[in-house]
C-alpha cells in the first residue's frame, strides 16, 4: 500500500474545537444528559472563548463528521459532500452487515476515526475544485491517493470505489499519451481479479498492455508498466486455464497459455518465459499430449539451467517424470525423479522431497519391487515427521504400510509354500512378536521365479524396471 504524508491541513477554531472532544458521545444517551451536557459546554464556553458565533458553538457540539460534512457544503463542495454522505451510508451498512454475522466484528463507526474522514475532506475537495477547471490529471491524482490510502483488507470496497473513478476521469486525460487511462486498466484488472472475475480482469489487464507496448512507462516504486502488464496477464491466463483444465476444456486452456508464452517472451524477461513454459507443458500432460508436453518441459529445463534455477529445474524433472510416467517409460521415469529427490535434498525442499520419494515407492510398489518401495515411503514419512505436517504423515504413513505389508506377504507365502517344521517355527514365531519376518535363504531357493527373486533384494538397477515394463 503507498504510504501518504500527514495532511497540510490548517483547520480553522470550530474544526479544531469539534477534534478536541473526539471520540464523539453515543447517539442512544438520555435526552436529560444531554440538557446537562448542553449547560455544561455552553458554560465551558462563556468561561474560556468569549466571542464565539452560534455556527462555531455548534461545531462544538456536533461530531466531527458532521463538521466535515457542513464545511463542504459551506465551502460549495456539494458533489464532494454526495459522495462523501453516499460512502457514509454505505458505512454504516456494511458495518450493520458484519455485526449480524460475527460477534467479533471490529470496524470502528466512521465517526470515531476523523483521520479518515480529514483524508475524504482534502483529497474529495481538490479533485472537485480540479475538475470544475477541467484539470483532469489533477483529479486522477487526488482521487488515486484516496484509493492508495484506503488499500487495506478492511476498507478494500472504498479502495475500489475510487479505482473506478479513476478509471472515469483517465478517459478524459488527453495530454500524457495515455499512461494515466494504462495504469487505471491495471488498477480495474486488480479488482476483478480479486473478485474472480477473471475474464473481466483479462480484458483491462489485455488494455493495459497494449496500451503499455513500446513504452518506458514507470509507476511511482520504478518498476516498468508494460512488464507488470505483461506479469499481470501471465497471472490471469494462468488462473483460468487452471479452470478450464478443472472443466475438461483442454484445447482452451493451450490456446490461452499459448498466447501467455508469447506475451512472457515479448517481455524478455526469462524467469517469466521459464513459468509460462511449466503451466503450458502441465496443460499438454493433462491433454495427453505427451510428446508435445515433453519438448515444452525439455524447454522449461533449459531456461532453469541458464538461469542457475534449481528448484525450476527440479519442477520440470518433476513433471517430465509424470509425462514418462503416463507414457509407460517408467525406468526413465525413475532416473529424473531421483535427480528431483537430490535436488530437493540440496535446497532443504522438504515437500517437494516428499513428492518425489512417494512417486517413487508409487512405481517401485506398482511393479513388484517392495524392499525399494519401503525405503522410499519410509524416507517420505521420516521427513513429514520431521516438519510436522500431520494430513502428510498420515497419507505417507499409509504408503509406507502398504509397501512393508507388500514385502513380508511374500516371505509368509514362501514359508506357507515350503509346508516344513522350520517354516510354521518362522511363521508362528512371527505371529507371536508381530515383528518384521525375515526370509530364510535356505528355503525355496529353486521354488522362486527370477522376479520373486527381485521382490526380496533391496538392489536393482532402472534396466531391470526396463525389462519388465517390456514384458509386461
Amino acid at each position: 500500500m503507498t504510504t501518504l504524508p500527514p495532511l497540510p491541513m490548517t483547520r480553522p477554531k470550530l474544526t479544531a474545537l469539534a477534534r478536541q472532544k473526539l471520540p464523539c458521545s453515543p447517539r442512544t444517551i438520555p435526552r436529560s444528559q444531554l440538557i446537562k451536557e448542553k449547560d455544561d459546554i455552553d458554560h465551558y464556553l462563556e468561561v474560556n472563548f468569549k466571542g464565539l458565533s452560534k455556527e462555531e458553538v455548534a461545531a462544538y457540539r456536533n461530531s466531527y463528521k458532521k463538521n466535515i460534512c457542513v464545511d463542504m457544503l459551506r465551502e460549495g463542495y456539494h458533489k464532494s459532500f454526495t459522495e462523501l454522505f453516499a460512502l457514509m451510508e454505505k458505512w454504516d451498512a456494511l458495518r450493520e452487515a458484519a455485526k449480524v454475522r460475527s460477534l467479533f466484528w471490529l470496524q470502528r463507526p466512521l465517526e470515531e476515526q476523523p483521520d479518515k474522514l480529514d483524508h475524504f475532506y482534502y483529497y474529495l475537495t481538490r479533485a472537485e475544485a480540479a475538475e470544475r477547471k477541467e484539470y483532469f490529471e489533477e483529479v486522477y491524482n487526488n482521487l488515486y491517493a484516496l484509493a492508495c490510502y484506503f488499500n487495506n483488507s478492511e476498507d478494500k470496497w472504498v479502495r475500489n470505489h475510487f479505482y473506478e473513478r479513476c478509471f472515469k476521469i483517465a478517459q478524459l486525460i488527453k495530454i500524457d499519451g495515455g499512461k494515466k487511462e494504462a495504469e487505471a486498466h491495471a488498477h480495474m484488472g486488480l479488482l476483478f481479479e480479486e473478485d474472480g472475475q477473471l475474464l473481466e480482469a483479462a480484458e483491462h489487464y489485455e488494455a493495459f498492455h497494449q496500451l503499455t507496448q513500446g513504452r518506458i512507462w514507470k509507476d511511482e516504486t520504478g518498476h516498468v508498466l508494460n512488464l507488470l502488464a505483461c506479469e499481470s496477464l501471465l497471472r490471469t491466463y494462468r488462473l483460468l486455464s487452471d479452470k478450464m483444465l478443472e472443466n475438461k476444456e483442454y484445447k482452451q486452456a493451450i490456446r490461452i497459455l499459448i498466447k501467455a508464452s508469447e506475451i512472457a517472451k515479448e517481455g524478455n524477461d526469462k524467469k517469466m518465459e521459464e513459468e509460462a513454459s511449466y503451466y503450458l507443458g502441465l496443460a499438454h500432460l493433462a491433454a495427453g499430449e505427451y510428446e508435445t508436453a515433453l519438448a515444452v518441459l525439455n524447454t522449461y529445463g533449459k531456461i532453469s539451467t541458464d538461469l542457475d534455477d534449481d528448484l525450476s529445474l527440479g519442477r520440470a524433472y518433476e513433471a517430465t517424470a509424470k509425462v514418462l510416467q503416463s507414457q509407460g517409460q517408467m525406468a526413465e521415469a525413475v532416473k529424473y525423479l531421483k535427480k528431483v529427490v537430490k535436488i530437493a535434498r540440496n535446497n532443504f525442499q522438504s515437500l517437494d522431497f516428499v513428492r518425489a520419494s512417494t512417486m517413487l515407492g508409487d512405481i517401485y510398489n506398482e511393479k513388484g519391487y517392495y524392499s525399494k518401495a519401503s525405503e522410499y515411503f519410509q524416507q517420505a514419512y521420516d521427513t513429514t515427521a520431521e516438519i510436522t505436517n500431520i494430513p502428510l504423515m498420515d497419507e505417507t504413513k499409509v504408503h509406507y504400510g502398504i509397501a512393508k505389508a507388500h514385502q513380508m506377504m511374500l516371505t509368509i507365502n514362501s514359508y506357507i509354500e515350503s509346508a516344513d517344521l522350520t517354516s510354521l517355527d518362522y511363521l508362528l514365531s512371527w505371529k507371536d512378536s508381530r515383528s518384521d519376518i525375515a526370509p530364510d535363504p535356505t528355503i525355496g531357493g529353486s521354488r522362486r521365479s527370477t522376479m520373486e527373486s527381485l521382490y526380496q533384494t533391496s538392489e536393482f538397477s532402472e534396466e531391470d524396471l526396463s525389462g519388465y515394463d517390456k514384458s509386461s
